[in-house]
């Protein structure tokens, strides 16, 4: 299979052997979140989890910026028309519940297909939680992240308060975004929110590298690690080793199995088929 083209041109997809790219592809408003883009984002995450031919997926942005958060303005805009239609204020408001499974910050927590972010530019607001989504990131040096919510009186909504407590620790990640600091790539590298900083001409040849890596195993393996890992930040420890267990049998069964064993004796690379 091979993934779709883009619905819109404000995210580029692009597929490359078992690795997909995504872009965040709206340069001159630094990569602001648009309701478009937000969709789209979210159904080629889904289409990319689906698809047998994808192993890692890349996620960065366009020009000089990787994202600058919600696209206030945009927002802003659309809160006015519905006010003057009459269908945000005044007692006859629908009451509804909030429903963000199909958002991205949802479906991107859920994708079992590894997710390198290739951080290029200033990432704030939801810019900063897609980061903290990511498996692992790879940041340009002339990079920044923001935690600057509460400078403008809102709050990580995307996650980002769940996430980094568990990558840096309660005090770290106290200190980030009670203050709004923003940070340059060696401070993230040192703190751990990173995994590495790279001259920023070789950010995307090394994403790639990374994920060709990741590509190249077993991915029933590494789909398996990568959900055992998410679930087991709320398992008990003999939970999960019971639950690795099921699925040992299971991949003790594939095909994948035998290659990996013979490719071992044989002293070569496997060739596994995520069969």
């Amino acid at each position: 299979m091979t993934i779709s083209a883009s619905s819109t041109d404000e995210l580029l997809v692009d597929q490359d052997g078992f690795v997909v790219t995504m872009t965040l592809n709206r340069p001159e408003r630094l990569n602001a979140i648009s309701r478009e883009m937000l969709q789209e984002l979210s159904a080629k995450m889904v289409e990319a989890d689906k698809d047998p031919d994808v192993r890692c997926i890349i996620l960065t942005g366009a020009g000089r910026g990787f994202c600058s958060g919600l696209d206030l303005i945009d927002t802003s805009d659309r809160m006015n028309d519905s006010e003057k239609k009459g269908t945000t204020k005044g007692s006859n408001r629908p009451r509804q519940l909030f429903d963000l499974r199909d958002a991205p910050i949802n479906v991107m927590w859920h994708t079992d297909t590894p997710i390198i972010c290739a951080i290029n530019g200033a990432a704030a607001g939801y810019g900063m939680d897609l980061t903290l989504l990511c498996d692992m990131r790879i940041m340009a040096d002339n990079a920044k992240l923001a935690a600057v919510t509460a400078k403008r009186n809102v709050v990580p909504e995307s996650g980002g308060t769940w996430l980094l407590p568990r990558l840096i620790g309660w005090a770290k990640a106290a200190e980030l975004y009670y203050r709004g600091r923003t940070i340059g790539a060696q401070e993230s590298l040192e703190i751990g929110i990173v995994n590495e900083v790279v001259a920023k001409e070789d950010l995307m040849s090394t994403a790639m590298q990374w994920a060709q890596e990741v590509a190249e195993n077993a991915p029933m393996a590494v789909q398996t690690t990568k959900r055992m890992m998410r679930m087991g930040l709320e398992e008990s420890y003999d939970t999960a080793v019971d639950h690795l267990m099921v699925h040992l049998g299971a991949l003790f069964k594939s095909e994948d199995f035998d290659e990996g064993l013979k490719a071992f004796m044989e002293k070569r690379k496997p060739n596994f088929t995520g069969r």
